[in-house]
């Protein structure tokens, strides 16, 4: 089992909304001429990952970010929703915009 430097759990108040904050402190492992990063089960849970899961790893070059793939057909139902809204409610956005 790898190392863990040291482990927090936080729970951070943003606006009106809270949001629990799962912090891990990790050390890559070795693994052939690669690096692994292990995630522990609580975190991967919490995040409704396991190892059929397909990941999305990107970054701007500071911080890497790790997330499920989206499904194309939610992605798609989402984007035909807030077209509709706008078409039918861009009006009002535009006024509340204004305010």
């Amino acid at each position: 089992m790898d190392k863990i430097v040291r482990r927090a759990l936080l729970t951070r108040t943003y606006g009106y909304d809270t949001m629990s904050v799962r912090i891990m402190v990790k050390k890559l492992t070795k693994t052939g001429n690669s690096l692994a990063l292990v995630l522990d089960k609580p975190l991967l849970d919490q995040a409704k990952i396991d190892a059929d899961t397909p990941l999305e790893v990107s970054t701007d070059g500071d911080v890497i970010v790790i997330s499920p793939v989206r499904d194309r057909r939610r992605t798609s139902r989402l984007k035909r929703i807030v077209a509709e809204a706008h078409r039918q409610y861009g009006g009002v956005f535009r006024r509340l915009a204004d305010t």
